[in-house]
């Protein structure tokens, strides 16, 4: 099986699970696709066999530039999966205030991603979780795209957009997730030649949604899929170009 049919089997497989507990979702007024940040996924294709009019395809942009790509549900206040490119952080974790994304909020607005405010306005609520809606529960904010994996200030400070999160238990995000993402770090810095391509979701209960505050559906599990397109010539066999991952969030 070639390379690029085997990323199209693990990023799809994962994907198409979804489909049942996603489907006739509202579409946003961002767009209807990811032209603009196309770059972000491996040769150029986002993973195919989802509904696009039951999403609202997002090209992350930061300080005048796109930093990455995410698959937003409206309805269910998180992300589907953010798309971006792996490369070795040059720096520490930013201390930004979490962002938002005008555009959901505003048809006309920005396509920038701003600071969140207080007070917040009304729109924004409405339109896509903020910082409060893992106050005061046993939830942490757990990033798709991590500022552990990407090299500027301003990329790692992007990755702080609320369109960007999804609820993850403490002991989930600290602990095996994290170890997760900085076993991917060490691999790209190990095997690959030139870029890794990664895409980072989340899966809902099968059994329905479950919510914080009345607003935001918590996971039930968390996933993620790489790609190094070109990779050491003395690879290990135990390790592989490609990897799907998939970790329990909703529990501890």
């Amino acid at each position: 099986m070639s390379l690029k049919k085997m990323l199209q089997f693990s990023t799809g497989a994962l994907l198409l699970l979804l489909l049942p507990w996603f489907g006739g979702l509202v579409t946003g007024e961002i767009g209807d696709n990811f032209s603009k940040c196309h770059h972000f996924f491996y040769e150029q294709t986002p993973p195919e066999g989802i509904d696009s009019a039951g999403y609202q395809p997002i090209c992350q942009r930061y300080e005048n530039k796109y930093r990455f790509a995410s698959l937003y549900d409206r309805q269910h206040r998180v992300p589907l999966y953010s798309a971006y490119i792996l490369s070795s952080p040059d720096g520490n974790r930013p201390k930004e205030p979490w962002m938002y994304e005008p555009q959901l909020a505003f048809s006309c607005a920005s396509s920038e991603m701003k600071p969140c405010h207080t007070p917040i306005d009304n729109n924004v609520i409405e339109s896509q979780a903020v910082p409060q809606d893992c106050k005061d529960s046993t939830y942490t904010k757990g990033h798709l795209n991590p500022s552990m994996h990407q090299w500027t200030n301003e990329d790692r400070e992007a990755t702080f957009t609320l369109t960007n999160i999804v609820p993850q238990k403490a002991g989930s995000n600290t602990g095996p997730w994290n170890i997760l993402e900085n076993e991917m770090l060490r691999k790209f810095k190990t095997y690959c030649n030139g870029s890794m391509y990664v895409i980072t979701g989340a899966m809902p209960y099968s059994s329905g949604p479950r919510w914080i505050k009345n607003r935001v559906s918590v996971p039930e599990y968390m996933w993620s899929a790489y790609c190094c397109p070109s990779y050491i010539t003395n690879l290990p066999e135990s390790v592989r170009p490609f990897f799907p991952h998939i970790r329990c969030s909703g529990k501890k």
